[in-house]
């Protein structure tokens, strides 16, 4: 894990397109702004976590084969 300090106003770039900006830091806790393209998906973890575990847990559609 890379592990980066900055302060109010300060961003990191990640892979040219994304940009995370401190915009608050109130006591022990750290408001984010992240500006991204459409095409990516921003959630936090927790929420990123439900989404996949409902991907999960819907049934998949069976397949039939064919003998030759």
């Amino acid at each position: 894990m890379l592990v980066l300090s900055r302060k109010k106003n300060e961003s990191i770039i990640i892979n040219d397109h994304i940009v995370v900006t401190v915009v608050e830091i109130r006591g022990d806790k750290v408001r984010l702004g992240i500006e991204a393209p459409k095409d990516v998906s921003v959630h936090r973890r927790e929420v990123y976590e439900a989404i996949q575990n409902q991907a999960d847990a819907r049934p998949q559609p069976t397949r039939l084969y064919e003998d030759d």
